[in-house]
Formats: C-alpha cells, sequence, structure tokens
C-alpha cells in the first residue's frame, strides 16, 4: 500500500460557511466518514454522499487536503 499523501473528505456545512464537517453514515461496525486517500475510493463514496446530502438537504463538496504533517508517532 503506497504512503498516503493526499486525502478527499465530503464535508457539508451545518450552520453556516464557518461551520462544518465531515458527513459519514453509520455501519454495523460503527460510524463511517466518508473520507478516502484515492479516486477510487472517493467514486466509491459519492453516490453514499449524495444522498445524504439529499436526505438532509444540503450541499456536499468533496475536499482534497493535500498538506502532510506527521504530528506524532503513536506506538
Amino acid at each position: 500500500m503506497p504512503r498516503i499523501e493526499e486525502m478527499y473528505a465530503f464535508v457539508a456545512e451545518d450552520t453556516g460557511p464557518d461551520d462544518e464537517g465531515i458527513i459519514g453514515m453509520n455501519t454495523e461496525m460503527g460510524w463511517l466518514p466518508l473520507v478516502g486517500a484515492d479516486m477510487a475510493r472517493v467514486d466509491s463514496l459519492r453516490p453514499i454522499a449524495q444522498g445524504i446530502g439529499r436526505q438532509v438537504g444540503k450541499k456536499v463538496t468533496l475536499v482534497h487536503f493535500s498538506n502532510r504533517d506527521d504530528l506524532e508517532v503513536i506506538t
């Protein structure tokens, strides 16, 4: 598996443009945030993100993060 250098996330505004969060869904294993490190994963999550956006009546934005900064190593 290659090193993760960038991430994508589906986000939605809550109360305004300065109040947003990563959208996700409940699964049998718990909460699954709609994030991915490659476009294949993003493409597989897109229909779910679209459905959530329709259900809650909110615009969903795909955001790209590309500045990796390792903050801590947990051993």
